[in-house]
């Protein structure tokens, strides 16, 4: 029963776990490795400490000043080569294509570059129309090289624009043979001597109204050349579709002097000349279907670069101020204007009105 009379609220002593020796040991020494890092203070100086501890006792203090070694080199700069090229992946045929390119280009430059390192020097000389040398006296009017004078963008434009100047005027050589046949057959010298006339009239003409408007047009960038140009070669286009019409004795040989021919032809002679005056107004057909088609190329190209009306007035005024013979009449005609004030300040009034 003596167990029963303990205290029930006192600290157990009948199976306490912590009652037992081993526990109590550990315990111990729990407390006294907390009391030790409780006590631990990092900020103290703990490597002088340490090197008191591990340096001799007869060690000498070093006076000598402190010299920081280099621990690391710092590495070379990089060298970088400029003749080296990126590797690709490129074969050796499309190598040698790059190559042959690159060396067309540069013989072209190098070509260039000679034409204006000449020309800075030396007055081009006129090339156009290519006559021999020493041909009767005659040598060409006019300059134009297209490779060098227009732009590479518009260089195969005014190529077309020479072709085409060229087609017409083959189609002008053909409708005087057409004539001449027509004199053969029907004995029609009227149409021959018309044929003749226009020939000697359109071919210089339509070089020198409608070409060389459309190559200055596109070698200056010039609006004023321009609406020249769309001026002349619209007339040019109206032209061409009357003379593939072929109003009969008008001239050319064109549809309606076709139809004629076959209408009158009465032998196998009849029927091949016809067939040549078909073909013939066939190919005015054909000029005035490119003229449309050129025209409306060339008109999209000018509203592309910005022009208009104003620039181009702009550009008359000042070439026409520019012009050696407009300004030298304007001089003269300032001269006599101040000349003939001058003589009418000189002159004394009329005393006649005083004595009367």
């Amino acid at each position: 029963m003596s167990v029963f009379d303990d205290n029930p609220f006192g600290p157990p002593t009948i199976d306490n776990p912590f009652a037992d020796p081993a526990v109590q040991q550990v315990t111990k020494q729990t407390s006294s490795v907390q009391r030790g890092l409780e006590e631990f203070n990092p900020f103290a100086d703990q490597p002088s400490q340490t090197a008191a501890n591990t340096a001799p006792n007869n060690a000498q203090p070093n006076t000598q000043p402190a010299v920081m070694l280099a621990t690391q080199e710092e590495p070379a700069a990089p060298t970088y080569n400029r003749n080296a090229q990126p590797s690709s992946n490129m074969t050796p045929a499309d190598f040698q294509r790059r190559q042959e390119e690159l060396e067309r280009k540069a013989a072209e430059l190098q070509r260039r570059e000679d034409e204006l390192r000449n020309a800075s020097y030396n007055v081009r000389r006129n090339n156009w129309p290519p006559l021999p040398d020493n041909c009767c006296g005659l040598e060409p009017c006019f300059y134009q090289d297209i490779n060098i004078e227009i732009p590479v963008d518009f260089q195969s434009v005014v190529r077309q624009l020479y072709y085409l100047w060229i087609f017409h005027t083959m189609l002008m050589l053909a409708n005087v043979f057409g004539a001449l046949l027509l004199v053969i057959a029907y004995s029609n010298f009227g149409m021959l001597l018309v044929s003749v006339l226009y020939t000697l009239l359109f071919t210089p003409f339509s070089f020198l109204c409608w070409y060389r408007p459309g190559y200055k047009a596109f070698r200056n960038d010039s609006s004023f050349n321009f609406m020249v140009f769309f001026f002349i070669f619209f007339f040019q286009f109206v032209v061409t579709v009357i003379q593939a019409i072929g109003i009969p004795d008008g001239g050319t040989c064109g549809i309606l002097v076709a139809i004629g021919a076959f209408t009158h032809s009465t032998g196998a002679l009849d029927i091949i000349i016809a067939i040549i005056i078909l073909s013939i107004a066939f190919g005015f057909c054909v000029a005035a279907v490119m003229d449309l088609l050129l025209i409306s190329k060339i008109h999209r190209i000018y509203r592309s670069t910005g022009a208009s009306m104003a620039k181009a007035q702009a550009e008359f005024t000042t070439e026409f101020l520019k012009n050696e013979h407009v300004r030298s009449a304007a001089s003269s005609a300032a001269t006599a204007a101040v000349q003939a004030q001058f003589q009418t300040a000189r002159t004394p009034p009329s005393r006649s009105g005083a004595f009367s």
